[in-house]
């Protein structure tokens, strides 16, 4: 069994816990999204449109054959059902031809794929419903008309919305971006995000500790969750508990971006200390949220922007944690993603676990799919402790166990949180 994940002030009065669906509506309420810009779009990928892309331009731009073989009226092979049809071939058009050429009834023209269609050319035999002469054809099989021809306008007309506003701008938008002729298209920029780290243990990664030293976990690990929230990320690294240095760095970060993440800014001594270094920045609340692990962080829109900035705990596994519950929905709020949150789907529980009363919790889990009747299973990981980072990198879940619950049997329905998944 699972034990409660270990926190100072287990016992404390739920009543002095802020919800975390309180938390979550303080902090989205603070989502700004960038201003558009325009980008050309091999540089769109991954971006949200910011505007009604309107096709100026038919696709197809003109008839064109949608295989190898030969133009012809459908009229003239309607019989080729019942016998053969002989037709003469009196020319051939490539693709990417712009020679105008007139078919005349009783004739056939060969044409490649994606060629320009002949004036009075209604259809295309394909070469594997005839004998594939090149001077007189005979066709094996009628044709409708319009039969193997892309019409014009058949995928997009003029006027056409090719891209909406709002749109995730994939490798498919991106196509059918320069299909319309479009070299450039108005986006909403990836949100800059700003990780620091505080703490005079921490060393990076580049370095040996000494005793008494760790290295820095978090300005990597929050930088790449941001990054797989969509975020434009500079990871400033580590700062020293100094106030006035660690108020310059920050002063600095609300002038170039959008979000701010601080860990190692909440809880204990070192908290206080970070909490008045930037609070003359702008108002930061400083709270308890029921939730578990992370419950002890702050929130502040600092500096003459109004900058969200998250004061968050230094211990690597709580910062995941409270990054993932409540900094990557307010990313994805920036960017103009239409639902912030991740995919909750309920599963049944392998093991038993146990959970702090009073607060939500969050639990390691891995997601497991029972091939029989498809059921979603999932299964707790680590034993107890918010440093267990390592059962962190093992799950693709969270479990989402409610405040009024201490115990959940193995068997019983939960709540899970998909997580990224790994290739």
């Amino acid at each position: 069994m699972t034990e409660p994940i270990a926190e100072a002030a287990e016992t404390e009065d739920a009543g002095q816990f802020r919800s975390v669906e309180d938390q979550i509506s303080l902090t989205l309420d603070a989502a700004v999204r960038p201003r558009p810009v325009r980008v050309a779009i091999s540089e769109a990928q991954g971006l949200l449109c910011a505007e009604e892309v309107v096709a100026e331009h038919a696709l197809p731009g003109f008839d064109q054959a949608a295989v190898d073989g030969y133009a012809v009226r459908s009229v003239d092979v309607r019989s080729a059902g019942q016998e053969p049809v002989q037709l003469p071939v009196v020319g051939e058009i490539a693709a990417g031809s712009r020679q105008p050429r007139r078919l005349q009834p009783g004739q056939a023209v060969r044409v490649d794929t994606g060629a320009p269609l002949p004036t009075l050319a209604d259809a295309v035999v394909p070469t594997a419903y005839t004998d594939g002469h090149q001077a007189k054809v005979t066709v094996h099989r009628s044709v409708p008309s319009a039969g193997y021809v892309r019409r014009t306008g058949e995928d997009v007309q003029i006027g056409d919305v090719a891209v909406r506003k709002g749109d995730t701008i994939g490798s498919a938008q991106v196509g059918l971006l320069a299909a319309v002729g479009r070299a450039k298209v108005l986006v909403y920029p990836r949100p800059r995000v700003s990780i620091v780290s505080v703490g005079d243990e921490l060393v990076d990664i580049d370095r040996t500790p000494s005793v008494g030293q760790v290295y820095d976990v978090n300005s990597y690990a929050l930088s790449a969750a941001a990054r797989d929230a969509g975020a434009e990320v500079s990871r400033v690294g580590i700062v020293p508990g100094d106030p006035k240095r660690l108020r310059e760095v920050v002063e600095g970060r609300l002038l170039m971006s959008e979000i701010v993440v601080v860990a190692g800014g909440a809880g204990g001594s070192a908290g206080d200390e970070v909490h008045a270094a930037l609070s003359d920045l702008g108002h930061i609340d400083m709270t308890r949220v029921a939730m578990h692990p992370g419950s002890v962080q702050g929130f502040g829109r600092l500096g003459p922007d109004s900058v969200p900035t998250f004061l968050i705990p230094g211990n690597p596994m709580s910062a995941l944690v409270v990054f993932e519950v409540l900094v990557r929905p307010l990313i994805r709020a920036a960017r103009g993603t239409r639902n912030p949150h991740r995919r909750i789907v309920g599963a049944r529980l392998l093991s038993p676990i146990t959970s702090t009363k009073g607060r939500k919790g969050f639990l390691r889990g891995q997601l497991l799919r029972d091939e029989g009747n498809g059921e979603y299973l999932v299964q707790p990981l680590g034993t107890s402790g918010a440093h267990l980072l390592a059962s962190l990198a093992e799950a693709n879940c969270l479990i989402n166990i409610d405040e009024d619950l201490t115990e959940v049997a193995a068997g019983e329905q939960v709540k899970v949180t998909f997580l990224a998944q790994r290739a």
